[in-house]
């Protein structure tokens, strides 16, 4: 049996989190298909890491179903683990994905994107792939891409715990640290989204909707 990871965060953001999807991912409904029948609405989660928001955020929201994702073998192994245990039937096995590569995600339509803890902790060529891949999956539906973490902001006082922070990122990996909200905003833009929302969280943390143009 795979095992599963734990993520200590989780525990204390994923009730916050969940208030602001309860705001943001579409109502529960089905789309047409391109087959016989009728598909539910499908929210992609992008770095799914251990597993643990999936279970959670699936139990939550029933009527959506929750597609889980990492690049990481050994993530894919805990969210299978936790998933294992999980009731409910709208939690789909987890897929290989990299958001660095958009052209090769194992997923061709979703109807919301939710992307937590991935852009600090990754290069920017994550966050480019992200946006670029939310463009072609989310198409003209006008679906969110909402993503949460720790993030810079001008004419903004910065938490010194988000500084300290920061500078350890950079100092494991010179590619990640927090980024400017700004910037986020113009690569959004290029891709054909604007941001729609932004929602104070506990710890120094935003949570940003971006929505198609």
């Amino acid at each position: 049996m795979p095992e599963k990871r734990h993520a200590p965060a989780t525990l204390r953001n994923r009730d916050a989190i969940a208030d602001v999807l309860r705001q943001e991912l579409p109502p529960p409904g089905t789309e047409p298909g391109t087959g016989p029948g009728i598909h539910r609405r499908t929210v992609l989660e992008i770095a799914s890491g251990s597993g643990e928001h999936a279970v959670y955020f699936a139990r939550a929201f029933p009527q959506l179903d929750w597609q889980p994702s990492d690049p990481d073998p050994d993530a894919l192994d805990s969210i299978r683990a936790w998933r294992a245990d999980a009731t409910g039937e709208n939690l789909r096995d987890p897929v290989m994905l990299d958001a660095r590569a958009p052209a090769s995600w194992p997923i061709d339509s979703a109807d919301a994107i939710v992307c937590i803890n991935m852009v600090h902790i990754s290069p920017w060529d994550a966050t480019i792939g992200l946006f670029e891949g939310a463009a072609h999956i989310l198409g003209s539906k006008g679906g969110p891409v909402i993503l949460y973490g720790p993030y810079f902001e001008q004419d903004t006082n910065t938490a010194p715990s988000n500084l300290e922070f920061d500078e350890s990122l950079r100092l494991r990996n010179g590619q990640w640290g927090i980024r400017q909200i700004e910037d986020v905003d113009a690569l959004a833009r290029r891709h054909g989204f604007a941001r729609s929302a932004r929602y104070e969280m506990p710890a120094n943390n935003l949570t940003l909707v971006y929505r198609p143009n």
